[in-house]
């Protein structure tokens, strides 16, 4: 399909507002939300040329749809990938790439320190299946390089991790992959192409729940696989036509729409973020500050040359106890202790978010598996909105005092 023809070299900003499928006769300026799950076809030729793959167009909306397909057009340019392919959520989007790469006997490698459920579908569920993975820490390439074996296939990595904001060499995974003749994949849901582009650091496929800070505002689930036009096209695709894991229409514009403001609202909400953690930092009542825009993070310098200098808009604290057998306890006072800010497992909000992940997105996992990932029950994390920042510290305060 065509899009809404542009000059080069435009930048990331004016793409995420620009960039589309080509306008509809009536010329509209917001791009058109398309609610159709058939296409009308001029003749039958016509319509078997479609489906053979001989002419382009819309055949089902299993295989595409023009508002899905300006998200995907828009989202490929932000990360400077060749093509994106768009789910139904980010776990989905695992899915897809998942069963489009890997068959009974292959290997993954992938970081403990990854979001919960990403641990369980590759460990676990297509363990089942015949499909072997390592779990390693996530910032020691030693371990990453020692695990990888004759039928490695990918490496997964997540970087800030969720929720202890972990930071990987994302150009020595690469390097490291493709000397194994694998695939590196970058889940870049936390820093989003606004502040980290992994393809420019030799990624081959960038994961995204666009349900996160893609969207922006918490109303709808989305996920997105950005890589090269074959990967897109001869593996993702055909296994999206028949798994049906796609995108709906109405969520697809959603996000869309919420692209248009990912540079303004990333750029805010890491600004406050640093602020608080600072603040967290100092406090009496707070044993650790886990946030990659300070100093104290173990690879501070390494997220501010991957990051643009700036540290995302999550971070994870742990709460001070002097008795560990009481710190779920601490922290579940924190978080009852709450008025203005959402106790909430979602995050990428323009509205403040907290968990706890011990009982929450690592909640499934066993506590010696937790334990493993550094997720220990006086952790809390914060997702950052734009609310002013001294409101935020106030309603900490009630709980931390």
């Amino acid at each position: 399909m065509s899009d809404i023809p542009l000059p080069d070299n435009l930048h990331p900003e004016t793409l995420a507002v620009r960039l589309a499928s080509e306008r509809s006769q009536y010329g509209e300026n917001s791009e058109a939300l398309y609610l159709t799950s058939g296409y009308v076809q001029p003749s039958a030729q016509v319509s078997a040329d479609k489906f053979s793959g001989e002419e382009d167009g819309y055949t089902y909306g299993r295989a595409g749809n023009p508002t899905v397909s300006s998200f995907e057009m828009r989202l490929a340019a932000l990360e400077g990938s060749e093509a994106a392919i768009a789910t139904s959520s980010g776990m989905s989007s695992i899915m897809l790439m998942l069963f489009s790469l890997l068959k009974a006997g292959d290997h993954v490698v992938f970081s403990q320190s990854m979001f919960g459920s990403t641990i369980k579908l590759i460990g676990s569920e297509f363990a089942r299946f015949g499909v072997e993975s390592t779990m390693v820490p996530q910032t020691d390439l030693a371990a990453w390089q020692a695990a990888i074996r004759p039928n490695t296939k990918l490496l997964f990595a997540e970087t800030p991790t969720n929720p202890l904001t972990d930071v990987c060499d994302i150009a020595a995974l690469a390097d490291m992959a493709h000397n194994a003749g694998a695939l590196l994949c970058v889940d870049n849901c936390f820093a989003t192409p606004i502040l980290q582009k992994p393809m420019d650091m030799g990624c081959d496929i960038v994961m995204h729940s666009g349900t996160k800070y893609l969207d922006g505002q918490g109303r709808v689930m989305a996920g997105a696989l950005c890589a090269s036009h074959s990967l897109v096209n001869d593996k993702f695709l055909p296994v999206m036509k028949n798994a049906g894991m796609v995108l709906a229409p109405f969520n697809a514009w959603v996000v869309l729409k919420g692209l248009e403001t990912l540079d303004i609202r990333m750029r805010a909400q890491s600004a406050k973020a640093h602020e608080l953690a600072t603040w967290l930092e100092q406090h009496p009542s707070v044993a650790r500050v886990y946030y990659p825009g300070l100093q104290s993070h173990p690879q501070h310098a390494l997220s501010m040359k991957q990051m643009s200098n700036m540290g995302g808009a999550v971070l994870s604290f742990d709460v001070k106890t002097t008795d560990p057998v009481k710190a779920r306890e601490r922290a579940f006072h924190v978080l009852d202790s709450l008025q203005v800010m959402s106790l909430c497992t979602n995050l990428g909000d323009t509205k403040t978010l907290l968990t706890h992940p011990a009982s929450t997105s690592h909640g499934k996992l066993s506590e010696e598996q937790r334990q493993v990932a550094g997720i220990g029950q006086g952790l809390i994390r914060v997702a950052v909105g734009l609310e002013h920042v001294d409101d935020m510290k106030n309603d900490l305060q009630r709980g931390l005092a």
